[in-house]
């Protein structure tokens, strides 16, 4: 037995007292090279926040204010009470802590949970806080579960199943799943070689002695292996994907994928600086429509090894799926639960699989356009042996209820808002509930019962909670951000609204800076919908407006971006301030097919991309028009990844609404692409050549009329950089003007480096200088 109360008295790193400090009365040197400093300025975000056994610690990744730019977060713990300060881990201090912070199940006395941690098993003793290690082994156990008399642990290694039982602990492999095709026996001889064969059996003693030795031997061969573990062949061609053993030990749910096809070809990206001083090629990913991998589910019957195929989509045996995935078994054993997908996106099938290998459809999820939406992995079994799930089939992510053969279903949340998170209390009594309820621009934690009714609502500050609750159900722990405060770690008791800081992770250069809460907006569309939009005005920072705007267009496609709390972000937040502060207006849209408004919000974009969205930009620009007098010429726009392809797009099919463009790492041909992201909104390039044809940048490039900026990484491994060449010897041969391109040979999609921020920024911030700002080229015409 081992108990972390051993080391508690360690000697650890503290946070330096400045980071505790009153902020600097110096002011914040508000420069493009400051800000760009990026978290080294406003801090890192407390992540992977865990609770100790004993309620008592609170562990997270985490670095301390003032941290350099490139050094990774650290483990760290901090008392769950006021006036504590975050103590700095060592590896061998997380080494012993880490079976005490890992999840796993419980119990059904709550007395005890098992848990993989560091590759072994061990039980928690939930009331005494220690544990019992049960493997110490090179190979990694993990996915500990209870069988159904809780008298043996099950769980995986090297990719088989086995028990240990927690009485005795002998160990038992219970599959023995190897890659096809099973061996056989050598084929009989035929013909001429059939017929020398008789004759050498004939003639010669010795022969006929030796086949009836070796007949007798494989008969006992045959004899003993029917005695001992079935070994279970995958069909050919397929790799083991996931593995799951019923708590009853008669049945496990066996996923596999087909491995790669021949003909699937990967990206090749050129990384030229280098060690080595030689060109490196990274190995990239495929492009949309390319071959890939399919997914198939079976039943394995754990007493004769026999696997046998489970139709998942719509018990058609004919279609296989794009992914399927194992979501857990029920608490009796009795059946498990699958998720499924279709390979053209528009199909989610949940499914029940009986312990005999029956498949019932929980749901059949269709969308026109592509299953999506938020809260997509929120599913599980309650304790009456319902299924529950998230779904949008009411045109919003919301939690539902059904019988495991989809009858009696019952909406558990209702309402034009979504559920972000959603899990079961450790008691199973409640659904903890991150959702925007109160308002797209909040999020919220909710407790509410398992059988649904009325929300509790736990958390009260306007902002964004990201909150983990303690092991005995009274307390959480909260990162809470608001959108001038970076995200911060909180302790709050549940039924209180009073709260804790427990971190500070923002530099006292930071918050000597007047950060402001843009005021949020919404943006009458063409279509009538109004569009929720954050603006920054320079009266808000102490400027003179100087007659120009600036669209930011935020990245992802689907992605939030307006909202009450701290955005992804963050480099542009501080940005958009520092346009203000010049004089420039600033106006941050959630366009259509951002994320936070609902199903038909999100597939505004099917088969166009750069139609309703940039419909919702271009109706942006008209409202700073209409609304305060800005000329269109001295309208710019700038937006990375999505946002980049969409500047491209503004530029060159809607040119009298815009007077120049940055775009960054921008797609510039979706069939170049990759199949996940694409394949649902735009369907396949070999299918619908329309979709692709009006959706991609380099098919409108002659439309460029306006000076525009392109910067991207070289070593882009997701969009990469042969877009930009590609778009940029477009330019070349349609004789076009009035383009830049800046390169960055070390930075991939995400910029790490504060030179290379630096630079894109000062060039982003030079054209609308020299375009659309007060002395620009834009305002003297």
């Amino acid at each position: 037995m081992t108990t972390p109360r051993r080391w508690l008295a360690t000697a650890a790193l503290l946070l330096p007292a400045a980071a505790h400090a009153q902020s600097t009365a110096r002011p914040f040197d508000l420069s493009i090279a400051n800000i760009m400093r990026g978290p080294e300025l406003f801090g890192r975000e407390p992540q992977n926040v865990n609770w100790s056994a004993d309620g008592l610690w609170i562990y997270f990744a985490w670095n301390p204010p003032g941290t350099k730019w490139d050094e990774p977060t650290r483990p760290y713990r901090v008392r769950a009470v006021a006036g504590a300060v975050p103590e700095r881990l060592s590896d061998a201090q997380m080494d012993s802590v880490a079976p005490y912070i890992a999840d796993g199940p419980l119990s059904r006395d709550g007395l005890q949970r098992a848990v993989s941690a560091r590759g072994d098993l061990y039980l928690i003793d939930t009331k005494k806080g220690t544990a019992r290690r049960l493997t110490e082994t090179l190979a990694a156990e993990g996915d500990p579960r209870y069988s159904t008399d809780e008298k043996q642990l099950l769980f995986t290694r090297d990719g088989n199943a086995f028990t240990f039982e927690l009485a005795t602990g002998l160990t038992r492999q219970l599959t023995d799943i190897r890659s096809g095709p099973a061996p056989r026996d050598s084929a009989r001889a035929t013909g001429q070689r059939a017929a020398l064969e008789r004759q050498q059996r004939e003639l010669l003693e010795v022969i006929r002695d030796r086949q009836r030795a070796d007949s007798v031997q494989r008969a006992e061969r045959l004899a003993s292996a029917a005695r001992g573990l079935q070994p279970t062949y995958l069909p050919t061609g397929e790799r083991l994907a996931q593995l799951s053993v019923s708590p009853s030990l008669r049945t496990a749910v066996v996923l596999t994928a087909s491995t790669p096809a021949a003909a699937a070809r990967n990206t090749q990206v050129p990384n030229y600086v280098t060690s080595s001083g030689f060109t490196e090629e990274i190995n990239g990913r495929t492009k949309v429509g390319d071959a890939t991998a399919r997914f198939r589910a079976y039943r394995l019957d754990l007493t004769t090894g026999k696997l046998t195929a489970l139709h998942v989509i719509a018990g058609d045996s004919t279609r296989v799926a794009a992914q399927v995935r194992f979501m857990g078994w029920s608490d009796d054993g009795s059946a498990g639960l699958l998720s499924a997908g279709t390979p053209d996106f528009k199909w989610r099938y949940l499914t029940s699989v009986g312990d005999a290998g029956s498949v019932q459809v929980v749901e059949a999820l269709h969308d026109t356009a592509w299953v999506g939406g938020p809260c997509g992995g929120c599913m599980g079994w309650l304790p009456d042996g319902r299924v529950w799930y998230a779904s949008e089939a009411s045109g919003y992510a919301q939690l539902y209820a059904a019988q495991r053969d989809g009858s009696a279903r019952v909406a558990l949340t209702t309402g034009q808002w979504e559920v972000e998170r959603a899990e079961l209390s450790a008691d199973r009594k409640w659904f903890y509930l991150h959702t925007s309820e109160e308002s797209p621009f909040v999020r919220h934690l909710y407790r509410m019962p398992v059988a649904g009714g009325a929300r509790e609502q736990l958390t009260r500050d306007h902002g964004g909670h990201q909150a983990v609750i303690s092991p005995d159900g009274k307390r959480m722990a909260d990162v809470f951000s608001q959108a001038n405060v970076p995200p911060e770690l909180f302790v709050a008791a549940i039924t209180d609204a009073a709260r804790t800081q427990l971190t500070t992770s923002t530099s006292d250069e930071f918050r000597a800076g007047k950060w402001i809460r843009p005021a949020i907006v919404k943006i009458r569309a063409s279509d009538g919908i109004e569009v929720p939009s954050r603006i920054y005005r320079p009266q808000d920072v102490g400027a003179t407006p100087n007659g120009a705007a600036v669209i930011f267009v935020h990245g992802a496609g689907y992605m939030h971006n307006v909202h009450d709390f701290w955005s992804s972000y963050s480099r542009e937040y501080l940005f958009n301030h520092y346009l203000a502060s010049k004089g420039y207006v600033v106006l941050d849209m959630d366009y259509r097919a951002s994320a936070g408004y609902g199903r038909d919000w999100r597939t505004a974009i099917y088969r166009w991309m750069g139609g309703r969205d940039l419909a919702d930009e271009v109706d942006g620009s008209r409202y700073l028009q209409k609304e305060l007098g800005i000329h269109p010429e001295r309208i710019g726009m700038y937006g990375g990844s999505y946002g980049g392809f969409m500047t491209l797009m503004a530029l060159f099919t809607a040119p009298k609404e815009f007077g120049a463009g940055a775009a960054l790492r921008s797609v510039t041909d979706w069939s170049h692409y990759n199949h996940g992201y694409t394949g649902g909104i735009l369907n396949l390039p070999q299918d619908d050549t329309l979709a692709y044809r009006r959706s991609s940048p380099i098919y409108f490039a002659n439309g460029l009329e306006d000076p525009l900026l392109m910067a991207h990484g070289m070593v882009d491994t997701n969009v990469n950089f042969q877009d930009i060449v590609r778009l940029t010897q477009r330019f070349i041969e349609l004789g076009k003007t009035g383009w830049d391109l800046a390169v960055y040979p070390v930075e991939d999609h995400g910029f790490v480096r504060p030179s290379s921020w630096t630079d894109e920024y000062s060039r982003i911030f030079s054209l609308f200088e020299r375009t659309i700002g007060p002395n620009g080229t834009k305002a003297k015409q």
